[in-house]
């Protein structure tokens, strides 16, 4: 079968959520099936590194599109009922290319943002990877900005919104990473055929490991660090609740991994007993000698990538409630919420102090991963939506 498939970042190297969805996707693909690739980069550096995305597809088209360009798009979009997050991935150079592509068999999009280069191909079954609904998450923004970036995210968020119920009865299927974003797609889409294709992990790069000697009451945060919504959760993190695990355990230490830290995070690494790597070549290692991983976040949507790699690699994680969601994880079996600072830190606390705890979480953790988190699994209905999607 000859298969396009359109995202809004070129997803290579898998680095980031926004790319290991949409890789993992096209490489199975690939087993099969022809699949040429379309996607956009901002700068040349940003198209060398996704050179070798070639080794798992027929065809990789890319059009390299500046930030500058891109926001003055988007900005033009403000007056207008198109939203200006599409505007912000329009290339008319792009569609152009897409147009000498030739047919094909089908047309696979992931994110709502590009779709609009998927209605060329008026012969071709559009199946629509939604992942998250991106209008969720510009609601949630809505309400933890200031105006008037509160008002903004808004307005952005309604006409999103209406997009997404468009473009939604174009395609014959959809298909999202939790049933919670299925849920709420029905509330404005209740005929377009829909399933869940979660998110996975590499269990073999992500490899327990039993004997691994971790440093006592040390906490890793993995994540980019310049995605607002990491960067307003591990703030929150430090503010209200490092603050009482400190009274407690006064040797308590924090490691926040990730690329591109804001200013704000930066500052951090001045309070006692933090340190801010930036980017790192290889998350596992932080990993594997902190003796539990945090995921903070109160604007989460989908499955968080962050505890999926915790989980797989054994290390015990303490999230929020938002931001464990996504993942159907057995509550105290394989995972830790916490609902406020306080409830936060004395989940912290006793995985600090219980080791029996510490060890079941590991080990039911990974379990859990290999039962329902393996890309092997996500393959097979990504399978069965082509059967169903070509059968009508």
């Amino acid at each position: 079968m000859n298969i396009l498939f359109i995202c809004h970042r070129l997803p290579f190297p898998p680095d980031r959520g926004g790319k290991i969805r949409p890789f993992y996707f096209i490489k199975h693909l690939h087993q099969s099936h022809q699949v040429t690739v379309v996607s956009l980069a901002e700068t040349q550096e940003e198209v060398d590194n996704g050179h070798d995305l070639r080794k798992y597809c027929h065809e990789v088209i890319v059009e390299k599109m500046s930030s500058p360009v891109r926001w003055v798009k988007a900005f033009a979009g403000l007056p207008t009922s198109s939203p200006s997050s599409l505007r912000y991935f329009q290339s008319a150079k792009l569609m152009k290319r897409i147009h000498q592509l030739g047919e094909f068999d089908a047309v696979m999009v992931h994110c709502a943002f590009v779709a609009p280069y998927a209605l060329t191909m008026n012969n071709a079954p559009l199946i629509m990877d939604f992942g998250d609904l991106d209008s969720g998450k510009l609601f949630e923004y809505e309400k933890f900005r200031a105006f008037p970036l509160s008002w903004a995210y808004g307005y952005e968020a309604r006409k999103l919104r209406a997009y997404e119920s468009w473009i939604s009865n174009k395609a014959k299927f959809c298909t999202f990473t939790t049933p919670y974003e299925l849920d709420e797609f029905g509330k404005f889409n209740d005929v377009t055929p829909r399933k869940v294709i979660p998110n996975g992990v590499n269990t073999n790069y992500f490899e327990w490991m039993d004997d691994v000697t971790y440093q006592s009451e040390s906490l890793v945060f993995v994540g980019r660090l310049d995605y607002f919504p990491n960067e307003q959760g591990i703030q929150w993190f430090v503010r209200n609740v490092l603050p009482i695990l400190q009274k407690v355990l006064p040797k308590v230490s924090l490691t926040i991994v990730g690329s591109n830290p804001s200013t704000d995070v930066q500052r951090l690494a001045e309070v006692p007993g933090i340190r801010v790597t930036g980017h790192v070549p290889d998350v596992r290692p932080f990993l594997r000698e902190a003796t539990l991983a945090i995921a903070p976040l109160h604007i989460a949507r989908g499955v968080q990538n962050k505890i999926l790699e915790a989980m797989a690699i054994g290390t015990p994680i303490v999230a929020t409630e938002e931001a464990a969601r996504g993942i159907h994880a057995s509550e105290q079996q394989c995972l830790l919420i916490g609902k406020t600072p306080e409830d936060f830190a004395k989940q912290v606390v006793r995985v600090f102090k219980e080791a029996g705890l510490r060890r079941a979480l590991s080990e039911n953790g990974r379990k859990h991963i290999q039962n329902h988190y393996t890309w092997k699994q996500s393959m097979e209905i990504l399978d069965q939506v082509l059967v169903e999607t070509l059968n009508g």
